[in-house]
């Protein structure tokens, strides 16, 4: 705005002064041409010049910033700090947040060598180097001890350590190159895991403030590597407890009805015995989280079939599977558990006995697999439904007296099962899953598990 008042004041000087020296200072006065044109003239060449002399002169010795003159040493310094911010953009995909391995060290240590001003690069666990980039890398070898004292007192003291002679970097080889070094510990949290070290074969130290920025991404990166292998390892152990919880008493009813069978019905209780067979090497032997939804439905199949030779006429089951979900990718051990509760809490106490369905969709414009386990049996206690959808613990009440997975139909106890499959989901969706249960006027219960595709 100031330039523009500044602008408009000095077009309308010119053309002042163009009149009065074309009009009034002169006898006889100009014509209206010679007029117009010395005006346009004089307006074109101070528009044209004015942002040159807003610019101001150049100088070596500095630039201008918003008019106002840098110092060289101030031009230096932003131009450090733009260092900075690209040394933290690199940052965001060094390979350490795979974890404290050896071969990400190296990929690491490649990363930086050109970023932090050193000749070599260093990346320790607490004992060994794991990866050693630049000279000195003849002694300073991947897989053997440190050999300098002043990384040991990095790692030791938890704090940086600056070395700016060849005495004071104590390596345990007389000859070596290195002569000075910054060396910052890589800590998770509190617990110092190991060291980054920037070193030269000059006097001159590197960058200290660069050293320690991207030491704490590095540790950022290792910290967010330990938090998704927790996860992991509590993912991988709550499914070890779903298969631990497979129901005792489901195994022993099955046996008994194959017992029963194998004198009058022999071919039958052979057939059942292959079924449950299958059924346990599935639960025991399938590896990973994630299996297609053809398994998955195989399995559940072979579950129900074994609970139809034994319950007969008073379990029905309807199957309403679309054909694409059948590639789609699942949870393991998901849908069996709740078409297990449908049965064992909603068909089972019910007299005449009842229908349990499982429905299965995909919807590819959202990119999610949608299943529905529902039965017309006695319906799950209010308050449970209650304690359910407000995500307390269930649990209180104490288990189920056949040991179920989860009880969704049982006032007493609403199952550690559905807790465990909440949380395993939880771990492998974040909040892009939907789990949701409800008990229909006319009876029964309705489990709705969408899920995202894989």
């Amino acid at each position: 705005m100031r330039g523009s008042v500044i602008l408009a004041g000095a077009v309308l000087a010119i053309w002042t002064l163009v009149y009065l020296v074309t009009q009034v200072l002169v006898d006889p006065p100009l014509t209206i041409l010679p007029t117009i044109g010395a005006g346009t003239v004089l307006t074109v060449a101070v528009v044209l010049g004015y942002p040159s002399a807003l610019r101001g002169p150049r100088g070596r010795g500095g630039a201008r910033v918003g008019g106002r003159a840098v110092r060289r040493e101030e031009r230096d310094r932003l131009e450090a700090a733009r260092g900075v911010r690209d040394l933290a953009a690199a940052g965001r995909s060094v390979p350490l947040r795979s974890g404290l391995t050896p071969e990400a060290a190296r990929r690491t240590a490649e990363l930086l060598q050109p970023m932090l001003s050193g000749d070599a690069i260093a990346i320790t666990d607490r004992q060994d180097i794991l990866a050693f980039v630049g000279p000195g890398a003849d002694h300073h070898r991947v897989g053997g001890e440190m050999q300098t004292r002043a990384a040991v007192r990095a790692i030791e003291k938890g704090r940086t350590v600056v070395v700016q002679d060849r005495a004071g970097l104590g390596c345990k080889v007389p000859d070596c190159a290195l002569q000075s070094a910054v060396i910052a510990p890589l800590a998770i949290g509190s617990r110092v895991v190991g060291s980054l070290g920037v070193f030269q074969a000059r006097t001159e130290i590197p960058p200290k403030q660069l050293v320690e920025d991207m030491a704490t991404m590095l540790s950022l990166h290792l910290e967010l590597a330990e938090m998704d292998r927790e996860r992991r390892l509590a993912t991988h152990a709550r499914l070890d407890a779903l298969r631990a919880q497979i129901n005792p008493h489901f195994l022993f009813n099955i046996l008994n009805t194959i017992a029963s069978k194998a004198r009058t019905r022999p071919d039958e209780a052979r057939e059942l015995l292959l079924r449950l067979s299958e059924f346990f090497r599935y639960a025991v032997r399938q590896e990973g989280h994630f299996a297609e939804f053809a398994q998955e439905y195989y399995f559940v199949r072979t579950y129900l079939s074994l609970e139809q030779a034994r319950f007969g006429d008073r379990l029905q089951v309807r199957y309403d599977i679309d054909p694409q979900v059948l590639t789609s990718r699942v949870p393991v051990l998901t849908i069996q558990p709740l078409v297990e509760n449908a049965v064992k809490h909603g068909i089972a106490d019910k007299k005449e006995g009842g229908t349990v369905r499982l429905r299965a969709r995909v919807d590819p414009l959202t990119r999610t697999t949608s299943i529905r386990v529902s039965d017309d049996g006695i319906g799950m206690d209010p308050a449970v439904l209650a304690r359910l959808m407000r995500g307390q613990d269930e649990g209180a009440g104490g288990d189920d007296e056949d040991g179920t997975l989860s009880g969704l139909g049982s006032s007493a106890h609403a199952g550690v099962g559905l807790r465990n499959i909440t949380e395993r989901l939880e771990t492998l969706f974040g909040d892009r899953y939907d789990l949701s249960i409800s008990t229909p006027r006319g009876g029964g219960t309705v489990v709705d598990l969408r899920v995202p595709m894989t």
